[in-house]
């Protein structure tokens, strides 16, 4: 692959071309201080820290595909960015200051809701939670969930083809998408916007755009699928005594909620604490501690006591023949709000604990506790005192593996060893056939490591749709490939 896909632009844009993107969007818009520019350049972990010479807000599809019609013509590279609370570093330009950042927060507009409620046109930069509130003002569900919502946006889920805790009933982003708006890298704008269930005439070009982490096109609008509201929820929060016996649970669930089965999240006792110690509001589900919980939602269409009665039947069958040790039940919604907060909250309540080394993986499901075994004992081996934390969505097999710092161990020191730590847990993820990005994406954290795990010929036929989409390398250089 020719270097100019790969590398960050070797010298910043001339004051005159600044001018001419900024008339795009108009002054206000093109912001040049530091200060104005701090929250576009920093990644909320602190892990990735960037310049550029300005940040542009288009508040229109074309005012998007104009800014990439004169990038392209005059090679300048640009670096999309959605919500900006990627982990990967997908959206943070690179140090060297040369790359233009384009926001699409000021696209902001719910376009429309299908008169028979089964879509929706939602710009890039509607909040999740917003989408959420117009599909809830028409009676239906948007069903992709992230503990992020109320800062994180549609373009960048759909970029990234987020995941969260809706995974296991509905599928990714990636599901949940009929039809794209797209700015492709030489200005041109892409209608893709069609509410279609199926559309059978050739390739699927949306779904090159989903995933893609902005180095194809930019995603300016999209069709989202509306779901029916569930009308009852069930709720509880259950201790274990290892995932061992998560799994067995989860089999149990699955066999007697079928597609009713809307959640099922693993948590080690730490992420509890942490979530308890850290975030506001977070308390101890249970009387007493337990070494692993899941955290498990039955739902129905129907408000007839359904969900309740399958998940006390599931839960009360797992406690007589010893697979669970406790368990608590939500007995209303304001009760399930509180076990799901330290779920939700876990990411957030890390932070302050110290040095972390994320891992986003995914194994089989029938894997997961041999593989939270095996990881522990690699970690050990490299970094005896260090802390895992496993916890993750379990019905996805998608495993949140991060290493906290040894106590006493500087910040600094313990980062350095990021490499050294995910080539262990990710070693252990190859060997029982898992991916090593199960929802974050690449972007720049995990670039080398995807060079490891993926054949040359799938390498060579991502960088030919690349070269395709985007021959000058102007969009995101020097992530994901």
């Amino acid at each position: 692959m020719t270097t100019a896909l790969n590398a960050p632009a070797t010298q910043a844009p001339e004051p005159a071309l600044i001018e001419r993107f900024t008339r795009i969007v108009g002054e206000q818009h093109a912001l040049t201080d530091p200060d104005a520019q701090l929250p576009y350049l920093r990644e909320w972990r602190d892990q990735y820290i960037g310049k550029t010479p300005v940040v542009l807000r288009p508040g229109s599809a074309p005012e998007v595909a104009a800014i990439l019609k004169l990038a392209h013509d005059t090679r300048t590279p640009v670096v999309p960015q959605s919500g900006n609370t990627g982990l990967v570093g997908g959206q943070i330009p690179h140090e060297s200051g040369h790359e233009v950042v384009l926001s699409t927060q000021r696209l902001n507009k719910v376009r429309a809701v299908d008169p028979s409620r089964t879509s929706m046109v939602c710009e890039a930069g509607v909040t999740l939670e917003e989408a959420h509130a117009a599909a809830r003002a028409h009676g239906r569900m948007f069903a992709l969930s992230l503990p992020s919502k109320g800062s994180c946006r549609i373009g960048g889920n759909l970029a990234t083809n987020a995941g969260g805790v809706n995974v296991l009933a509905y599928g990714n982003a990636r599901q949940q998408v009929l039809g794209l708006e797209v700015a492709l890298a030489d200005g041109r704008l892409w209608d893709g916007l069609r509410a279609l269930k199926k559309d059978n005439t050739g390739y699927d070009l949306k779904d090159l755009f989903i995933g893609s982490e902005g180095t194809l096109g930019i995603i300016t609008a999209a069709v989202l699928k509306l779901l029916p509201q569930p009308a009852e929820r069930a709720t509880a929060v259950v201790a274990l005594a290892s995932p061992a016996q998560a799994l067995d649970l989860f089999m149990r669930a699955q066999d007697q909620a079928g597609a009713d089965l809307t959640a099922f999240e693993l948590m080690a006792r730490l992420c509890i604490e942490l979530a308890v110690a850290h975030v506001p509001g977070c308390r101890d589900p249970l009387a007493v501690p337990y070494p692993w919980y899941t955290l498990i939602e039955i739902s129905s269409l129907r408000e007839d006591g359904r969900a309740q009665a399958t998940l006390e039947s599931v839960l009360g069958a797992a406690l007589d023949d010893g697979v669970i040790l406790d368990a608590a039940i939500a007995q209303s919604e304001r009760q399930a709000m509180e076990l799901w907060r330290p779920r939700e909250g876990v990411s957030e309540a890390q932070k302050p604990a110290g040095g972390n080394i994320k891992h986003d993986v995914s194994v089989p499901i029938a894997q997961i506790p041999a593989f939270i075994t095996a990881a522990d004992a690699a970690v050990k081996r490299v970094c005896p005192d260090a802390r895992p934390i496993a916890l993750g969505h379990f019905g996805d097999g998608n495993v949140h593996y991060n290493v906290i710092q040894p106590p006493g161990m500087e910040r600094a020191a313990f980062l350095a060893r990021w490499d050294e730590i995910a080539y262990e847990v990710h070693g252990v993820v190859t060997r029982m056939g898992g991916s090593i990005s199960a929802e974050h994406g690449i972007g720049r954290l995990k670039r080398r490591q995807l060079a490891q795990v993926k054949a040359p010929v799938e390498l060579e036929m991502m960088r030919a749709i690349k070269r395709t989409f985007d021959p000058n390398g102007i969009l995101n250089p020097g992530k994901l490939l």
